[in-house]
């Protein structure tokens, strides 16, 4: 018997993303990165590169230690929500409530709301954008910082009506935190976070970390590293004072992905309850859109951003919600960021000016996620969900009045008449034939209320959703069918050739359109072929699979499976003249926005 030594999917990814690691600091001016990968509550795979010291054969490790920069900004955080749980302070507090020095501070407008904690931790106080001003306050004197409140402050917004990321709004954090339980910042950190999460490397100190392990910042100036000073523990700690190790980073990560979902059960002895992480971890206000295309030929990456409390989420049209914060300060560059759907995240430390360890960071778990090595937490639908649809399933093959009654929420009669319903049911089975589930296809769940499922036909398929009301017992209150005819034998024949060119494609060379199939004039070929190589760039290879929309006659969109995603290529034809008229490439988002 042969035993095969190809790897296992997740060993495969995992050496996918030290390869991508090794191309990536290949183009880095960095002296050292280290980076892990967390799952299950556990750092599962690490990695170092070049030094923690220039000149010294240093190698870094998950035990070495980086500063992080703003990536303290969820400690600060945390901390502030610890002291809400407990009663001591409330987030729709007036921040001179707790920090005397802004009680005179003149606001924008005469409409302006007064600031409030929690505009401080969403960052919507309404200051300026402070990068890099406020990388250099790190260590300012804690009686010159109480100087700088109480001289005024700047606003470009009036509070809460917009985010703009401020480091001075997480200092003023730390001395409302210090103010509120009666100790110096760093040490309600230590004693409230760090100490019971066994955070030991952990801490605000240079002089607290052993030197070996202690990662030097650096600067690439004119084709030589240059040491950066280390600024104290100063007033502004709380924006990004924080030094740390991948080893201890993986058990912060930890909590935040373990917070999800919601459930009975201790809560396992972390200083923050679960309740309290996922509010972390809920968006509180937009903070834009990103946009990137790596090439001409490259598929667009569509981004929503939004900021919670000290962690930004992070849309991603692939792969769903994201979760993290990074860091970037003189002498480094780091990035935490994780995927609640798959429990995966990644942290990556580097020892660089502004070092771009966020890019190498989106990019390693992009790849694991995308990997579909991990099984996805997704949304199910409830026992009175699964019974509604079985009740469904039976009345599109075997309609009934009185069973549709019982069914059927009071709105889905006034919204149209059953009679109507029962004519559609009719004519949709004179169409398809006998409808069954469709077992290839996996079912969507938006909220275990909710449930849409495909069903097969002898002539082309069905997909069937229904959402059910909030009354008990529950009752269908959303019945909706959407027909898909089998597609016409040149859409189904132009799919097929156009999977085919895809399915083994390198991704790297050019992919032409076939050219058995002809296009009509108002169809741009240089823009599909373009089209086509970006797809095959992100996706290859990939498999043809089911019509899921069409009308039988002129219009067909086909469903392009790949371990990377899948996408939707629509076509339509001009069944006169036997060509095809137009030619689309749209990727599915594959994660329900909800989690179970």
């Amino acid at each position: 018997m042969t035993v095969s030594s190809r790897p296992s999917p997740l060993a495969a990814a995992l050496e996918r993303i030290d390869a991508l690691a090794d191309r990536t600091f290949a183009g880095w001016k960095a002296p050292g990165l280290a980076y892990g990968v967390v799952h299950g509550g556990e750092l599962i795979h690490t990695r170092g590169f070049g030094t923690l010291r220039v000149g010294e054969d240093a190698l870094p490790s998950a035990s070495s230690v980086f500063r992080i920069a703003s990536m303290t900004k969820s400690f600060t955080a945390s901390t502030v929500l610890l002291l809400r749980d407990e009663g001591r302070l409330g987030l729709d507090d007036p921040i001179a409530d707790h920090v005397p020095e802004l009680a005179a501070i003149t606001l924008p407008t005469a409409d302006s709301p007064t600031i409030t904690i929690r505009h401080l931790l969403s960052m919507t106080a309404g200051f300026p954008t402070d990068d890099p001003w406020g990388d250099r306050q790190q260590g300012l004197d804690l009686e010159e910082f109480s100087a700088l409140l109480r001289g005024g402050l700047s606003f470009a917004w009036a509070p809460g009506t917009r985010f703009e990321y401020s480091n001075l709004g997480y200092g003023i954090l730390g001395r409302l935190i210090t103010n509120v339980a009666g100790r110096e910042y760093r040490e309600v950190v230590r004693e409230r976070l760090l100490d019971p999460l066994g955070m030991a490397s952990t801490g605000y100190l240079e002089s607290e970390v052993e030197p070996a392990r202690l990662a030097h910042g650096y600067i690439w100036h004119h084709g030589a590293f240059f040491e950066e000073p280390m600024d104290p523990y100063g007033a502004l700690a709380s924006m990004g004072g924080i030094f740390t190790t991948v080893e201890d980073l993986a058990r912060w990560v930890s909590g935040f992905i373990d917070a999800e979902p919601p459930r009975d059960g201790p809560e396992a002895g972390h200083p923050l309850k679960r309740a309290t992480r996922r509010e972390m971890q809920r968006a509180m206000v937009p903070a834009g859109v990103r946009l990137t295309e790596a090439s001409v030929e490259a598929m667009p990456e569509v981004e929503s951003l939004a900021y919670g409390f000290g962690l930004f989420m992070v849309d991603d049209l692939r792969i769903g919600r994201i979760v993290g914060h990074g860091g970037g300060y003189p002498g480094f560059g780091s990035h935490m960021r994780w995927h609640p759907a798959s429990g995966l995240g990644v942290i990556a430390l580097a020892n660089a000016r502004y070092a771009p360890a966020s890019l190498l960071a989106h990019d390693q778990l992009a790849e694991l996620v995308l990997a579909d090595v991990v099984p996805m937490r997704r949304t199910r639908p409830n026992a009175a969900t699964r019974a509604a649809r079985a009740a469904v399933e039976r009345l599109i093959q075997h309609w009934d009045d009185a069973r549709a009654s019982d069914l059927f929420a009071m709105n889905v009669q006034l919204d149209e008449p059953l009679a109507a319903r029962r004519d559609f049911i009719e004519r949709l089975r004179e169409r398809h034939g006998a409808l069954r589930h469709d077992e290839a296809e996996p079912v969507e769940s938006q909220t275990p209320f909710h449930l849409a499922w495909w069903m097969q036909g002898d002539r082309g398929r069905v997909r069937v959703e229904i959402l059910l009301s909030p009354e008990l017992p529950p009752r269908v209150q959303t019945f909706g069918i959407t027909s898909v005819p089998e597609p016409p034998a040149a859409l189904q024949l132009a799919a097929t050739r156009v999977a085919a060119a895809l399915v083994h494609h390198d991704g790297r060379s050019a992919v032409e359109w076939p050219s058995e199939i002809a296009v009509g004039k108002e169809v741009d070929l240089g823009a599909v072929r373009r089209a086509l190589g970006a797809t095959a760039a992100r996706f290859a290879p990939i498999r043809l699979g089911p019509a899921v929309e069409g009308d039988g006659e002129r219009k067909a969109a086909f469903r392009l499976r790949s371990d990377r995603g899948d996408l939707d290529l629509a076509l339509a034809l001009d069944p006169a003249l036997g060509c095809i008229t137009s030619v689309s490439l749209t990727p599915v988002r594959r994660e329900p926005p909800n989690l179970d």
